[in-house]
């Protein structure tokens, strides 16, 4: 709506803000109740934009299909739409992250310790963020790439990306919002077996400190993310609960 509380207004895409033209902001609760609107709280998100501190209320109306209202996808690109509103869009977009539970001969996991990103100096899993247009098995086959050298195969017993296999994929899928900004993750964790090869681990410069070969009770307390330890214990075998460490993402 726009600064008068007067809506609902449509976003223009690649439209550039001048300060004749008007604002288009969020509606307040009060507004929302004015309208006549009925709404299914869902989740508050609270974090910063520049010097603003906001607080958004997430909720599904209780109403028809809105098809006169904006839609997400042109409020990211209309410059005229209030910082706070397309942020709010942002934020409710999935951060997608693919990661392989890497099992040798001896059914130790395999970790590394990374030098940037939300873990830097802690053990995780192989892995990072799937690219736009890339499914989440190629992109975990990439990540152990780029990030150790190695060449990986993960099962496809569905034919998802490639030709059939015989053995069955083994993966564990998981969403979950970690604080109060409402970043919503979502985690995709294969299962591989280990071929050797003579291949080396070569942990890329940049952004592995270490890559090191685990029991499974040991790689599921040193693993900070609640992501990993769960995968582990669900991949490889229950041998300690992952509820005894504190949870991160």
């Amino acid at each position: 709506m726009d600064r008068e509380g007067r809506g609902p207004r449509k976003a223009r895409p690649g439209r550039q803000y001048h300060d004749q033209e008007d604002i288009m902001r969020l509606p307040t609760p009060t507004e929302v109740a004015d309208m006549g609107i009925e709404y299914v709280p869902r989740r508050v998100n609270i974090y910063s934009l520049g010097n603003r501190n906001v607080r958004i209320e997430l909720s599904t109306p209780d109403i028809s299909w809105p098809s006169d209202w904006a839609w997400k996808d042109s409020l990211i690109s209309d410059n005229a739409v209030d910082p706070v509103a397309r942020e709010s869009v942002y934020r409710t977009m999935h951060r997608v992250v693919s990661k392989v539970v890497l099992i040798n001969d001896d059914r130790q996991v395999l970790l590394v310790k990374v030098t940037r990103g939300f873990f830097a100096g802690f053990w995780t899993l192989p892995g990072g963020f799937v690219d736009y247009g890339e499914h989440p098995r190629d992109g975990a086959i990439r990540e152990v790439k780029e990030e150790l050298g190695l060449v990986i195969s993960i099962p496809d017993h569905n034919g998802e990306t490639g030709p059939r296999t015989e053995e069955v994929c083994e993966y564990v899928l998981r969403e979950a919002i970690f604080n109060d900004e409402g970043i919503d993750w979502i985690s995709l964790t294969y299962k591989s077996d280990f071929v050797d090869r003579g291949q080396k681990i070569t942990p890329k410069d940049d952004e592995i400190e270490e890559a090191r070969w685990f029991d499974v009770d040991e790689a599921v307390n040193r693993c900070v993310s609640v992501f990993d330890r769960d995968a582990i214990v669900t991949l490889v075998g229950d041998n300690q609960s992952s509820s005894d460490s504190q949870d991160s993402m």
